[in-house]
């Protein structure tokens, strides 16, 4: 069961820009071709982007009662700490000048707001998304309730013996 469930698709403008590109670059390179090889050409480039794009935008986040993964690494509730919801400021700080090379980041330029991770033991991850404050919420209730199944596992366990 999922908890929550975010992909980060590349916005609609990405998608404009990546067709005018194409556009432009297939003029460029089709002059003084023939009309056959102009088709190719466009083609080519168009399917080109859309893969870039699609590759791009395929990074999911999602969280379960097992924990959280955020594009392709699993992290377990029981080695999250402090998590908090950044605006663009404190997000372009992390990933930036003040950025740990160690960290795990799912950042894409288009997403402007992230929260970041506390991990026990290792940096920090920094994750890039649209609803900062609605992905700390969730991974906080999941933690919650991951905490709650440990101590009631713990609690049957001891009182069986």
């Amino acid at each position: 069961m999922r908890v929550y469930r975010e992909r980060l698709g590349v916005p609609f403008s990405w998608w404009l820009g990546g067709a005018g590109c194409v556009i432009i670059f297939g003029t460029l390179t089709w002059a003084g071709f023939t009309v056959a090889i102009g088709l190719l050409v466009y083609l080519a480039l168009g399917a080109l982007a859309a893969f870039a794009l699609l590759r791009w935008g395929s990074a999911v986040i999602t969280l379960t009662p097992d924990g959280l993964t955020a594009g392709s690494r699993r992290l377990p509730f029981a080695e999250i700490g402090a998590v908090s919801a950044l605006d663009e400021e404190q997000t372009t700080v992390l990933r930036g000048p003040r950025s740990d090379p160690a960290a795990y980041m799912v950042v894409r330029p288009f997403l402007h707001r992230s929260v970041y991770i506390e991990v026990t033991g290792k940096p920090y991850w920094l994750i890039g998304t649209r609803h900062p404050a609605e992905l700390a919420a969730a991974i906080e209730q999941a933690m919650t309730a991951d905490a709650a199944r440990a101590r009631a596992r713990t609690g049957l366990g001891s009182g069986m013996q």
